[in-house]
């Protein structure tokens, strides 16, 4: 799927400065960078939360499903949260059990703790079927054994669907273990994109060798 160019400014301060490109089905895109690089603006502009300065974002007409930073529950239990992804009561049981959260179906969503917020939140999203997803930092507030099942979960869905997934982390090992490509902003611009092996082992900008070696990678 084609993403056309596009660009974000606040208050004549350019934030975000993307040459457009392709997203290939069953594909997962690692999106990395440091606080502040743009990240999480390209995430939501992709995914029509945010409006760009201009043109069209998405030239192709695709289904888009988003998971943000900030994830959200209504004041329902849990299962009544996964539901509104998609009527389908089997699936959610399913990805409830994945996900290890079944035992929580009937509690108040808006009372989870954040890891449980953040799988519900990853559940609910995958009900649907859709051609491009975009996660961002879908696995920020859980520990080890739930981001590693949460992970199995995102390839299984890619796998099963051929979407495309976009995937922003601040964790390179995440980006290691489950993209097939990496794209790395540099204050507020796209600077390297290449399959994972390169960009994350042996990249070619200086800026981008500077940032894994700071973050230990």
């Amino acid at each position: 799927m084609k993403i056309a160019a596009f660009t974000k400014t606040y208050e004549e301060r350019r934030v975000l400065d993307f040459p457009g490109g392709e997203l290939l089905p069953g594909r997962i895109y690692a999106v990395i960078g440091a606080n502040g690089s743009g990240k999480s603006t390209f995430a939501r502009i992709l995914a029509g939360a945010l409006a760009p300065d201009k043109k069209t974002v998405h030239p192709d007409r695709f289904t888009v499903g988003y998971m943000p930073q900030r994830n959200y529950a209504f004041r329902m239990s849990a299962r009544a949260n996964i539901l509104l992804g998609g009527k389908d009561p089997a699936r959610a049981a399913e990805l409830m059990e994945q996900l290890r959260i079944a035992h929580l179906a009937d509690k108040r969503a808006d009372r989870l703790s954040g890891g449980e917020t953040a799988r519900m939140a990853l559940a609910r999203l995958m009900m649907r079927r859709f051609d491009l997803v975009i996660l961002d930092e879908p696995t920020a507030a859980m520990d080890m054994e739930t981001t590693s099942l949460s992970e199995e979960l995102i390839l299984r869905y890619v796998k099963e669907t051929g979407c495309a997934l976009v995937l922003v982390t601040h964790s390179l090992q995440q980006a290691r273990r489950v993209a097939d490509e990496a794209l790395y902003f540099h204050k507020g611009a796209l600077l390297e994109q290449g399959p994972r092996e390169v960009v994350l082992v042996d990249p070619v900008q200086p800026e981008t060798r500077q940032f894994l070696e700071f973050y230990g990678l």
